[in-house]
């Protein structure tokens, strides 16, 4: 959320409940105006719910971008089974590649990194996924 609002606003905010929120924001990329909805949800909801919900918003989707932090191992071990459930739930019924990127997020934590660079950057290349690792607070 705090990457997602801190996208929005410019703005960043640290604390945050665990709320699945979208977002509507217009975009101006490449001199076209873009409207982009966010489907915004916390990974402690996504593990707590049924396979249906998240199927639902796959299907909403038409590209993710999937956040985890450089300091929290477990947000970055559980990308893979995600990254394979949006891909065969997606380019499953099209030959089309869907967009991924995978973000690792908290580089101002440096002090606290548990996940390398490298990691990040193997898996997303593994996973023919977009990599950036980025810090929402600054």
């Amino acid at each position: 959320a705090a990457l997602t609002v801190r996208f929005l606003t410019r703005r960043f905010i640290g604390e945050y409940g665990d709320m699945e929120f979208i977002y509507s924001h217009n975009l101006t990329v490449d001199g076209r105006e873009i409207l982009l909805h966010i489907w915004d949800v916390p990974s402690s909801q996504e593990q707590a719910e049924d396979g249906s919900s998240e199927e639902k918003r796959v299907q909403w989707a038409d590209s993710f971008v999937l956040v985890y932090s450089i300091c929290d191992r477990a947000s970055f071990n559980i990308l893979p089974l995600k990254i394979q459930f949006i891909k065969a739930a997606k380019e499953g019924q099209s030959q089309e590649k869907v967009p991924i990127v995978i973000v690792g997020n908290k580089r101002d934590l440096h002090h606290q990194r548990v996940v390398s660079s490298e990691e990040g950057r193997l898996l997303a290349l593994s996973l023919d996924c977009g990599f950036y690792e980025v810090s929402a607070a600054e």
